[in-house]
């Protein structure tokens, strides 16, 4: 008779009720056990060891008992692993393929003791990969109702967790005023009554000698207790919690906690924060001009507006999508962001090279006359200087620009070209005056360069590199590596192992692609960790191919 080893695993997902003597871990334990001994018969023995997760979530594969038997499976010195329902083992499908894959290496197999079904055949595995489903569906809803109560909860202006802020200490479901933090509270918003600019607010905090709170990790290591930068202090100035308010997503609640700052100043500072931010924009706005506003879409029709932002002082605009400033609720990894000044050369560019065409303008206006093309010609060739007044005047005659993955379409307005060329506008044919390019987007780091025309293959390092360390990582969690360990070792954290694990399942002919540097527009890091794909290779490639 064939001795069968069996190892019992066991879960569960919240710490309540684990302190009792006899906890849902065991009761889980002792149903197995009484399942394995029913089997004594085909030759199923139980193995002493415990495989134990208490307060542990199934939607993630970094338990520690689970990694344990995970391994020990590798090892061959487990044959059958028992659980009582599938879903103790795993939530999530994705996890679960990776499991089977293991077992199947090793010729294990495993038994839920309330779900009979084999998973040796077709149908046993189609019966587990619905009940997976469901254990996810159930996952998913549970999650949608944690976030219900907790909006419910902070309408009623109840704190619900999180980092507490600077000038207060949690009490169960409210918040306390801590007398030596809120000092520098009211002093930061005295001085911003006093300068009205945060730059001048930091400079005077930093002589005060005003600090952060400093925050002790639960490994002993200590954060935070340092100087108060800009971004910390505008967080601060406009934080409702300090006027007694609680904020959820875009919608604010009066709190149940006390208030720091008397509600009219802390709405008197809002007034003022406002109105300096829009004098900030008025007078960069002719510095820094953004000539294609309103002009630029994306192939959605959304439009592109324009944007800033600031590095080692310098001032970088950008054009991006509208729905990433109206909708902050979600991510929208296929919107764009764009460089202006790239955005804008770009369609310089291909209008120039639209108008340095011999047979554009015999094309574009009607029933033109020979004597007539020199001087038009002339017109045309005075927006191709390499001025700056020449190119805000080929900007000036684009009527709209739609950006696609890989294409760039400007039309140019047929009322300002004919006054540019000093013609009735029914002359010009609009079919002329549409200009399609494509181009490419090249990233280096944070840094974005868009390339008219059909630019040779450009590797991406970044995104192979990335790639070799979640295959490295996937073969050490194959051989019972948590992601823990990893982590350590690798200077990283388990979250980032987590986003770039799915990185070593990419189809060989996408990883061929991106070797060469022949990838799809858009195929980067940053598109697959937010973006996700499937796992079936057909389906990666017809999804990335849609990328450009």
């Amino acid at each position: 008779m064939q001795r069968i080893r069996c190892a019992i695993y066991t879960r569960k997902s919240s710490e309540d009720g684990l302190e009792q003597e006899f906890n849902s871990l065991d009761a889980q334990r002792e149903a197995c056990a009484a399942y394995i001994t029913s089997q004594k018969a085909e030759g199923w023995e139980m193995l002493p060891d415990h495989y134990d997760d208490g307060g542990i979530s199934g939607g993630t594969m970094d338990r520690p008992a689970l990694q344990k038997l995970l391994s020990d499976v590798d090892e061959g010195k487990v044959d059958r692993i028992v659980v009582y329902k599938i879903d103790r083992l795993t939530r999530s499908l994705a996890d679960f393929a990776k499991i089977v894959d293991r077992l199947d290496a090793a010729k294990a197999s495993f038994v839920s003791v309330t779900q009979s079904f084999n998973t040796a055949t077709s149908m046993g595995r189609l019966t587990l990969n619905m009940l997976l489903s469901f254990a996810q569906f159930e996952r998913e809803v549970t999650a949608e109702r944690i976030r219900d109560k907790l909006a419910a909860s902070k309408r009623k202006g109840l704190w619900m967790g999180g980092n507490v802020p600077l000038g207060y200490q949690s009490s169960g479901r409210t918040l306390i005023i801590d007398s030596d933090e809120a000092e520098i509270i009211i002093k930061l918003y005295d001085l911003y009554a006093e300068h009205r600019t945060i730059w001048k607010v930091r400079d005077r905090a930093n002589k005060l000698g005003l600090k952060s709170r400093t925050r002790t990790k639960p490994d002993g290591t200590s954060t935070g207790g340092k100087t108060l930068d800009r971004g910390h202090i505008h967080h601060i100035l406009t934080n409702p919690i300090y006027a007694g308010r609680i904020r959820h997503k875009d919608k604010v609640y009066e709190g149940q906690h006390e208030a720091i700052i008397e509600p009219e100043h802390w709405e008197a500072i809002q007034k003022m924060l406002t109105e300096a931010s829009a004098k900030t924009r008025g007078s960069k706005s002719a510095a820094f001009p953004s000539p294609l506003i309103g002009k630029v879409f994306d192939e959605t029709g959304d439009r592109l507006t324009p944007s800033h932002s600031r590095k080692n002082g310098k001032r970088l605009r950008y054009y991006i999508s509208h729905r990433l400033v109206t909708d902050k609720s979600k991510k929208h990894p296929e919107a764009w962001r764009l460089p202006a000044p790239q955005l804008e050369q770009a369609v310089v560019q291909s209008i120039r090279t639209k108008f340095a065409d011999a047979a554009f303008i015999t094309k574009a206006i009607r029933d033109i006359q020979a004597s007539e093309i020199e001087v038009f010609s002339a017109k045309v060739a005075n927006c191709n200087s390499g001025s700056s007044k020449a190119k805000l005047k080929v900007l000036e005659l684009v009527e709209q620009a739609t950006v696609a993955p890989g294409n760039l379409t400007s039309t140019i307005s047929a009322v300002k070209l004919a006054e540019h060329l000093g013609i009735d506008v029914k002359r010009l044919d609009p079919e002329h005056l549409l200009i399609s390019t494509t181009f490419r987007i090249r990233r280096k780091g944070v840094e974005n360069r868009i390339i008219l025309g059909d630019a040779p293959p450009e590797i991406d390092h970044v995104l192979i590199s990335n790639i070799v360390r979640a295959r490295n990582w996937y073969v050490d969690i194959c051989k019972g590596t948590s992601f823990a360990d990893i982590a350590k070792r690798d200077g990283t954290s388990p979250r980032r192992i987590q986003a770039l694990i799915d990185l070593a399942f990419l189809s060989p002919a996408t990883l061929k692609q991106i070797v060469l540097g022949t990838q799809p527009i858009g195929l980067t890091t940053e598109y697959l960790v937010r973006s996700g794909f499937p796992a079936n290779w057909k389906e990666q490639e017809i999804l990335f191919a849609t990328l450009g």
